[in-house]
């Protein structure tokens, strides 16, 4: 069954992992983490949610406020 969310920030993070078969010697199991999945297709998206969430617990972004991000 496919997951349903309220909206975009329930979709970051919890990206699956996968096995890379080819890579890998005999005998060693090999995943990657498909942070492309997240909805900007990048590991950014969990970091700038983990931040901006904090800003917001501790008063430093209040609703209104401009974020910028330099990358």
């Amino acid at each position: 069954m496919m997951a349903k969310y309220d909206n975009i920030l329930g979709t970051i993070g919890n990206t699956p992992v996968v096995r890379i078969n080819k890579l890998a010697p005999t005998g060693i199991n090999l995943y990657g983490k498909l942070e492309a999945f997240n909805p900007l297709s990048s590991v950014k998206d969990r970091l700038a949610l983990g931040i901006i969430e904090d800003a917001e617990r501790t008063g430093m972004l209040k609703p209104g406020q401009t974020v910028v991000e330099a990358t």
